[in-house]
């Protein structure tokens, strides 16, 4: 397997990232999902990708019994924060409680003290970015989180919350935007600006989930 060094960082990650995705009600037995995990980790695949949000939780706690015998030195994990994944009216979005509560929970079902990728799974329009940003870069401080990314963000969007992480002494270091042959938007706008400011692009859905 091949690596590539992310964005302009120092962190490489496997060419084929692992998706961990499963629905809030899937049904796939805990075995196949094992087994599916396994198989990646034997043909070479380094970095695994989750969310509080798949399978309400449950991909976080596979994936974490997936890697429970993985040196943690010789995986990079990626998990999310934005949608409902908590109790309460502060259970969603990108405010400093949902953020650093969120990661709390995330590391707690993925049995590790820090994730590599914490990404802001959407943009929060009733959070002042700064409120995020700073919620961010705390948890980098604290030694919770070794970079930060977002996910399906505008370019304007983008550069913004990239500038706000410089002034802060962290790094928004890569996008996780839709796109396949079948979906090519990011192309006109999003890559170009994520170049520009030397910000790694690691795609979902490459395969339209099969359509």
């Amino acid at each position: 397997m091949e690596h590539r060094y992310l964005g302009r960082s120092g962190l490489r990650i496997s060419e084929i990232v692992f998706g961990n995705l499963l629905y809030p009600h899937d049904s796939t037995p805990d075995e196949t999902v094992l087994g599916c995990l396994r198989a990646a980790l034997d043909c070479g695949v380094t970095t695994f990708d989750t969310a509080d949000i798949y399978g309400m939780g449950r991909s976080e706690e596979l994936l974490g019994r997936a890697l429970a015998a993985e040196p943690r030195d010789g995986v990079v994990i990626c998990t999310k924060v934005f949608f409902p994944a908590g109790n309460g009216p502060n259970g969603s979005g990108l405010s400093r409680k949902h953020v650093r509560e969120g990661l709390d929970a995330s590391l707690r079902r993925l049995g590790t003290d820090y994730v590599d990728l914490y990404t802001a799974h959407r943009y929060d329009p009733n959070t002042p970015l700064e409120e995020t940003m700073l919620a961010f870069a705390d948890l980098v401080r604290a030694g919770k989180v070794l970079y930060l990314g977002v996910s399906e963000w505008t370019p304007e969007q983008i550069g913004e919350a990239a500038a706000l992480a410089k002034e802060l002494g962290v790094q928004l270091i890569y996008d996780m935007p839709q796109y396949s042959a079948l979906w090519r938007e990011p192309e006109a706008r999003v890559m170009p600006a994520c170049e520009r400011l030397g910000i790694g692009v690691v795609p979902y859905f490459t395969l339209a989930q099969g359509c």
